[in-house]
């Protein structure tokens, strides 16, 4: 499951605790998977994946954001994906939880 995988690899290599639904006692810093969409074609499955970061200020959220980027950017050493695009990276800040928050969209290509 392609979201496990990301979000093992996300606790591995952040440096703040990634999660795949919203914490009831979130931390100050923390990362949020949510897939949005995916496909099958030749044995290949493709995802697409956003991740948000929410942080204290808006600086730190967009701060770790660039962190989300970096690491998801080597995701590919892991065996079971071929391919990681950055798609899209916004301010997305959360107004019903006042929280501030970056979201990076990636597109990936894996076999699992």
């Amino acid at each position: 499951m392609i979201e496990k995988t990301i979000l093992d690899y996300l606790n591995e290599e952040l440096t703040v605790p990634a999660y795949a639904e919203y914490p009831e006692d979130a931390p100050g810093s923390f990362v949020l998977i949510e897939r949005t969409s995916g496909s099958e074609r030749n044995h290949l499955k493709s995802a697409t994946v956003a991740i948000q970061s929410y942080a204290s200020t808006m600086l730190l959220a967009a701060q770790l954001n660039e962190e989300v980027k970096e690491v998801m950017m080597t995701i590919t050493i892991l065996p079971s994906i071929s391919s990681c695009r950055l798609n899209a990276d916004y301010n997305f800040t959360d107004t019903t939880k006042k929280r501030y928050r970056y979201q990076a969209v990636f597109d990936l290509v894996h076999y699992e």
